[in-house]
């Protein structure tokens, strides 16, 4: 097989970027290592910037997600029993996010793939991609098996969108890579639940006894968090446990109340921050997971994978419109100032709202500041804004 643009992982990255090369005129292949049913109904993320949002208006994909998903104009605070809300378009300018799942993305990728796009092939499994160095002999090849058979994709380029245990970013030789990384000594334990939002927005709660979030899928569909400790086991948790610690970290000074409902799903999600650099070796590029990790607190994780394969499609479409392969060449530096920007926001977010197991009073008041701080500052609360809607492409 040969193609432009080898891609490696169907995940919203790798779909979305097929995608916009196709628009662009330019062909690729798709490599998939799981199922289609998998693909469509692996639960991720949940929030889509406004960057995020236009990209697939722009793309064409943009048509059920403004049917049914959730504009949001804001997200709200809690503290000390207090609620403040974070007016999102009065403090950027208009700038709004949009609740629709990472699943949802998926299957519109993959139908508008299907019907118009190149070659998408599921359960076809990279196993090493081989020649992407500048000096290397010979077209960039990903290797990769399908019902049972090796194959070989032969490329200009190669994408990987393959997640953090990928293939791709074991192509990069180690001594010209530099790792950043932050464990937490936390975690979240989600679950989904048959039940109303019992909030129209999003809810970040900060609490002495942990972080709680309050988010959704859909208008019957609630997704909610705990802070647990790292390595907790989410069936330790029975489900009336669950709502009474969701209720007390809910608290607040007047008659909200959670609404409880059937769980249908829980989990536990460790919490990491991860930078991989450089995001570009030879003709291999490395996009979303692949290159760098996020706390889910800020909500940046697909979204910046997103900018990654836009910034990409981009350099590639100049290149091919000019004959310049300036942008592709500054693809790495490109990507890591907005991903640095997120990983700062992220962790901010997540300093700023999870209380540390060896957290001291000093540290529970700074925490309080801090807040009291995006409360009573409309400095502060854009800073806020502008970051959780995200920070511009390229």
């Amino acid at each position: 097989m040969r193609t432009t643009v080898g891609i490696i992982g169907a995940g919203p990255a790798g779909l979305l970027l097929a995608r916009l090369l196709h628009n662009a005129g330019i062909d690729s292949v798709v490599l998939e290592s799981r199922d289609r049913a998998y693909v469509e109904h692996r639960q991720r993320a949940g929030i889509l910037e406004q960057g995020t949002v236009d990209v697939l208006r722009a793309a064409g994909a943009g048509e059920r997600m403004d049917r049914e998903g959730l504009r949001h104009d804001g997200i709200e605070l809690r503290y000390a029993a207090r609620r403040h809300r974070v007016d999102f378009p009065a403090l950027t300018g208009g700038r709004s996010v949009m609740v629709y799942a990472q699943t949802e993305v998926c299957k519109d990728l993959i139908a508008l793939q299907l019907k118009e796009g190149g070659p998408l092939l599921f359960e076809a499994e990279a196993l090493a991609v081989e020649n992407v160095a500048d000096d290397a002999a010979g077209r960039p090849r990903v290797r990769f098996r399908r019902e049972g058979t090796e194959d070989v994709l032969e490329c200009d380029y190669v994408v990987g969108c393959d997640g953090f245990w990928g293939v791709a970013r074991k192509a990069v030789p180690a001594e010209l890579t530099r790792v950043f990384e932050r464990a937490y000594p936390f975690g979240w334990l989600g679950i989904l639940a048959d039940v109303p939002p019992s909030h129209d927005e999003l809810v970040y709660a900060r609490h002495d006894r942990g972080f709680a979030l309050l988010s959704m899928r859909s208008p019957s569909v609630s997704r909610l968090y705990l802070q647990v400790p790292e390595g907790t086991d989410a069936e330790s948790w029975t489900d009336e446990e669950i709502w009474d610690e969701l209720e007390r970290r809910f608290e607040t000074a007047d008659d909200w109340r959670l609404e409880r409902g059937p769980i249908t799903q829980k989990s536990v999600t460790p919490m990491r921050s991860y930078v991989h650099e450089p995001m570009r070796h030879g003709r291999l590029f490395l996009a979303g997971d692949a290159a760098h990790i996020v706390p889910p607190t800020g909500a940046k994780g697909l979204n910046l994978a997103v900018g990654d394969v836009v910034t990409f499609a981009r350099a590639l479409t100049h290149q091919k419109e000019t004959g310049s392969a300036e942008l592709l060449d500054a693809y790495s530096q490109t990507c890591l100032r907005r991903v640095w920007q997120a990983e700062r926001f992220s962790y901010d977010m997540t300093t700023l709202l999870h209380r540390a197991p060896d957290a001291t009073p000093f540290d529970d008041r700074i925490q309080l500041a801090r807040l009291e701080r995006i409360a009573t500052s409309r400095a502060a609360e854009t800073d806020l804004a502008e970051g959780y809607t995200g920070f511009p492409f390229g």
